[in-house]
C-alpha cells in the first residue's frame, strides 16, 4: 500500500520562473514574471540552469523570449539588496553571479543556434542574456541600457563587457557603459546589438524566418558551424575575464554598501 504524506507535510514547490517548450527541433525558453518585467533572481537563474545546463542534441534552434511587455528588465534588486543585508560582504552576490556567468556561457556555447526575442526594454542583466545569443531581433520600439555604474556596479554580470566590446566595439561600449544611457532599437539595430528590427506584429514571423532554414541544415553541419564561428569569435575578445565577474560585483557592492 503506498502511503501519502498528510497535506501540510508536502514539500513546498515554487512556481517557475522560466516557460520552456518543446516544438521539434525548436526549444523555446520564456522568461515568465512578466510581473516583475522577467527581472532576474536568483531562482531564475536556477531554472534557466536545470533547461540549459544539458544541452539536447536533437534540439537546432533555441529561442530566447520574456512573457509580457518587456523582454528583462534586469537583475533584481531587492534581492541584491537583502544579499547584502544577509552578508555585507557580497557571499549572495557571487554565488548568483557565477551562476549568471554559467547561465550566458550556456547559451553562448550551446550547440544550437540561439535567438533572442525582444520586445519591450532589455536592460542590465537583460541585455546580456540577449548578448549570449548568436541572433538578436528586437521590436521598433524595444529600448535598451546599461545603467550598473549610475547604481555603484560595475558592468561585471554573466560576461556581458566581453561580449560587447566584440559586438558593438570598444568606444561604442565604452559610452554605453560610462553614461549609462537608453538606446532605442535603431541604434541597437547600428551596433549590432540587434540584427534585425520588426513592428511587434511581426517579432514571431521575424523569429520564424531565422529558424525554418537553420533546422533543415544537417546536424553536424551546424554543430560544428557553431563551434567554429565561437572559436573564431573568442581572439577578437581580447582577454575575458568573465569568470571574475561575481568576484568584481560582490567586491564592489560590499565596498559601496559600506561607504
Amino acid at each position: 500500500m503506498k502511503l501519502s504524506l498528510p497535506q501540510y507535510l508536502t514539500p513546498f514547490r515554487r512556481p517557475s520562473t522560466v516557460r520552456a517548450e518543446r516544438e521539434g527541433a525548436v526549444l523555446r525558453v520564456e522568461l515568465d514574471t512578466p510581473t516583475t518585467g522577467n527581472a532576474v533572481t536568483e531562482a531564475m537563474l536556477d531554472d534557466l540552469l536545470a533547461v540549459l545546463a544539458v544541452p539536447d542534441p536533437d534540439v537546432r534552434v533555441l529561442v530566447l523570449s520574456g512573457a509580457g511587455d518587456d523582454f528583462c528588465l534586469g537583475g533584481d534588486r531587492n534581492e541584491f539588496a537583502d544579499w547584502l543585508d544577509d552578508d555585507p560582504t557580497g557571499r549572495g552576490i557571487r554565488i548568483a553571479g557565477d551562476k549568471a556567468r554559467r547561465v550566458c556561457e550556456a547559451i553562448s556555447t550551446n550547440p544550437a543556434v540561439t535567438i533572442a526575442r525582444i520586445q519591450g526594454k532589455a536592460i542590465g542583466a537583460g541585455l546580456a542574456l540577449a548578448l549570449a545569443c548568436d541572433l538578436r531581433v528586437g521590436t521598433d520600439t524595444a529600448g535598451f541600457r546599461l545603467p550598473e555604474l549610475a547604481l555603484g556596479l560595475p558592468t561585471a554580470w554573466g560576461g556581458v563587457l566581453p561580449r560587447l566590446i566584440h559586438e558593438v566595439g570598444a568606444a561604442r561600449a565604452r559610452e554605453l557603459i560610462l553614461t549609462g544611457r537608453a538606446f532605442d532599437a535603431i541604434e541597437a539595430l547600428e551596433l549590432s546589438v540587434l540584427q534585425r528590427v520588426v513592428p511587434e506584429v511581426e517579432l514571431d514571423s521575424a523569429v520564424t524566418a531565422w529558424t525554418k532554414p537553420i533546422v533543415r541544415r544537417p546536424e553536424a553541419a551546424l554543430r560544428v558551424t557553431k563551434a567554429l564561428l565561437n572559436s573564431y569569435a573568442a581572439p577578437t575578445r581580447l582577454a575575458d575575464p568573465s569568470v571574475l565577474d561575481a568576484e568584481l560585483m560582490a567586491t564592489v557592492a560590499a565596498a559601496t554598501r559600506r561607504r
